[in-house]
């Protein structure tokens, strides 16, 4: 017994430096106790919900401790708001409930997420030196006895995701798209289902719901897919993110300088990777895991480096959120329609905003020189009106989902430049090829020319990336010369490079703010983005490069042999997913076995955490 209470001590209480992860045995050995009950419940549906529903509390617990509070807090409020909402007797009732909810929602997310980004923006403003003041741990202390500290605001796992979630569940009630549900449990269990908890995909009402109230049931095909699935998951993130994020990506990440333009440009495209299989791996994990219950989760990534442009690229990549701002923020914004009053408040409050951060006289006189320049060119030509507002909803979209990632501005430089690439994208391809290979090589000319006089990195990338274009726009133009007929795959595999690429160096962005403190993350991730583009546009020692690309073969193998994988055709990929799900029993477990057993041989000591916790 003395040697009882405590194993189960540490079973039932909240340690910050292990959480539970997929890719954990403990975890594996939670789920295989919640398999097993649920295997015995699973019929009487009520029970089975409220069974789930208490152990995905559990497993946010064992994930964030006392910010358990705030998960009890979104299930009960949106489950009392949507049904206030389905029963108001007019629209301006309906009207006022909803804005309620997206009130109380977004100011619960905005005070975990985005406190020191805002505090930022107001002591840039003001000169002032305020600090953040965590109340929800001032309060945990006065009640609890806690020591936790108050000048510092963590940001509680999965919050974005379970925000976004119910202020979705509720606004498909106030359109009538779902009824509410009746049952706190049922609700519960539909906002919290573990697998999907604290990473996503984010699940829609009106996809989930119908679930809650349908017996479970598994095929035998349905279990292969599901463990397919789940060892799929496995070997992304183990065997292909861990491994590159622990022996490469975060060493150069950490120190750019004291690594060479070659070295930090591999880490940047080895990233792209390791980024890709952590968060899809996570999500194959979640739908294997759901699918075992015999629940369906949407798909959350559908190839995205086999994207043709920027807007493909979204399409494809995380797509339950990319959807969920179409739905909630791009249309409402006005879409591809019209420009609205939240269109310009929104463009408007982030460009002031960059204005002041910037504290440049430039910035500014470039912003209001293409707002002018927007206003004439729409007045002037008004069949291009459409056009503008329906890019400037993109854009603002974009901004606001880079905001959405993170409460620093390498987040909104990420996002802006994703906004960036589809505006011109969409540009480009109104012009004929002839116009684009003029355009593209007075470009090349110009910053070839800067890059000579003035030495500056970023110019030497934008050279030599609109030299790389302007080589395929004039092979283009010159195939057109001989032949009207396209090769579709050349075609394909061009703009696939081009779009990864470009995708890639946003990323630069992305990753030099991840994993930091939020009261620093601006600074160090600026000066972390600096120093990559200083060492990637700089000189490089090409007598070298043979010798570090041998000394890099791992790291090389690994990531070529993902973007092979990725790359195969998705017919082929469905075909060897189906081959396993129809094995005979005994021979997917043995395989399954076989599988765990070399995808752990590449666990590194410290299990990494799943990029994607962190929003």
């Amino acid at each position: 017994m003395e040697q009882l209470i405590p194993y189960l001590t540490k079973i039932f209480s909240f340690d910050q430096e292990t959480p539970l992860l997929f890719t954990q045995f403990y975890f594996w050995g939670f789920f295989a106790i919640v398999f097993a009950v649920f295997a015995l419940i699973h019929k009487k549906l009520l029970l089975r919900n409220a069974f789930l529903f208490f152990v995905s509390l559990f497993f946010y617990y064992k994930t964030s401790g006392s910010y358990l509070c705030i998960l009890i807090f979104t299930v009960i409020f949106n489950f009392l708001l949507a049904k206030r909402i389905h029963v108001a007797n007019s629209t301006i009732k309906k009207k006022l409930w909803m804005i309620l909810v997206v009130i109380v929602n977004l100011l619960t997310l905005s005070y975990f997420k985005y406190a020191y980004f805002f505090l930022d923006v107001i002591n840039n403003i003001f000169h002032t030196d305020l600090r953040v003041y965590n109340f929800f741990a001032a309060a945990s202390n006065k009640m609890f006895k806690t020591t936790s500290l108050v000048d510092t605001i963590i940001l509680p796992v999965g919050i974005s995701f379970f925000i976004f979630q119910a202020i979705s569940y509720c606004v498909d009630v106030y359109r009538q798209k779902v009824k509410p549900v009746s049952n706190i449990l049922d609700f519960g269990f539909y906002l919290t289902f573990f697998p999907q908890l604290v990473a996503g995909p984010i699940v829609r009402a009106d996809v989930f719901i119908p679930q809650l109230y349908k017996t479970s049931y598994l095929s035998k095909r349905s279990f292969g897919i599901a463990v397919f699935w789940i060892l799929n998951g496995l070997a992304k993130k183990i065997i292909m993110s861990d491994y590159l994020s622990t022996n490469f990506v975060d060493r150069v990440f950490d120190n750019p300088l004291l690594f060479s333009g070659f070295e930090n440009l591999l880490a940047l495209f080895a990233y792209s990777l390791q980024v890709y299989a952590d968060f899809s791996g996570y999500t194959d994990i979640a739908i294997g895991v759901a699918l075992l219950m015999g629940f369906h989760l949407p798909r959350n990534f559908n190839s995205p480096y086999k994207a043709l442009t920027p807007t493909d690229f979204w399409r494809r990549w995380h797509m339950s959120l990319s959807s969920w701002l179409r739905d909630y923020l791009y249309i409402p914004l006005g879409g591809n329609r019209r420009a609205s009053f939240g269109t310009f408040f929104w463009i408007a409050i982030i460009a002031i905003i960059c204005i002041i951060l910037s504290e440049s006289l430039l910035v500014a006189v470039a912003i209001l020189a293409l707002f002018i320049y927007l206003a004439i060119y729409a007045a002037l030509k008004p069949s291009s009106r459409k056009f503008i507002t329906t890019n400037m909803n993109a854009m603002t979209t974009q901004l606001l989902g880079g905001l959405w990632h993170g409460a620093s501005w390498n987040f909104m430089i990420w996002g802006g430049l994703n906004g960036f690439g589809q505006v011109v994208n969409k540009i480009w391809v109104k012009y004929s090829v002839q116009t684009r290979a003029i355009a593209i090589f007075i470009l090349c000319a110009v910053t070839s020319i800067l890059s000579q006089k003035l030495s500056h990195p970023l110019l030497t990338i934008i050279a030599i990336w609109s030299a790389t274009i302007f080589v395929g726009v004039y092979c283009n133009m010159v195939f057109r010369i001989f032949t009207t007929k396209t090769i579709r795959w050349i075609y394909v595999s061009w703009n696939v490079f081009l779009t990864f690429v470009f995708i890639t160096f946003t990323r630069l962005f992305f990753r030099a703010g991840s994993n930091l403190d939020p009261a620093e993350a601006n600074d160090v991730a600026w000066d972390t983005a600096t120093k990559m583009i200083q060492q990637i546009g700089s000189p490089w020692n090409t007598h070298a490069l043979a010798s570090m690309a041998y000394e890099y073969k791992n790291i090389i193998g690994v990531f070529f042999l993902g973007m092979i994988i990725h790359w195969l055709p998705e017919n082929f990929k469905r075909r060897y997913r189906i081959a396993f799900a129809s094995l005979p029993r005994p021979i997917q477990i043995l395989g399954a076995c076989l599988a765990v057993f070399f995808i752990y041989q590449f666990m590194s000591a410290d299990s990494q955490p799943f990029i994607y916790f962190q929003f």
